[in-house]
């Protein structure tokens, strides 16, 4: 996961993220699926989610040319904050 805060004056950072995550994570191995998730809180932060099939398929990932692509460019102010879970339970898909 990802905690992204976007200031107010970024506009266009959904489409932006989206393309992004088109073009560098299509065909990523061991990637389950990505979302981009919206805060509901006026001043929340959006949440990347990334499903890998394993840690070391992330850690393949954080270490390919395809991350550093795609983390060359922010709109200014905006900060991220990592954060890894591993899965304890799931139900349905």
């Amino acid at each position: 996961m990802n905690r992204i805060q976007v200031p107010a004056a970024a506009e266009g950072f959904e489409e932006q993220f989206a393309e992004s995550m088109r073009r560098h994570l299509d065909g990523t191995d061991g990637l389950v699926g990505a979302r981009l998730l919206r805060p509901q809180q006026a001043d929340g932060a959006y949440v990347a989610v990334m499903d890998f099939v394993s840690r070391d398929a992330f850690t393949a990932w954080m270490r390919s040319p395809s991350f550093r692509a795609a983390h060359q460019t922010s709109a200014p102010g905006m900060t991220g904050d990592v954060e890894s879970y591993e899965t304890v339970v799931a139900v349905g898909a």
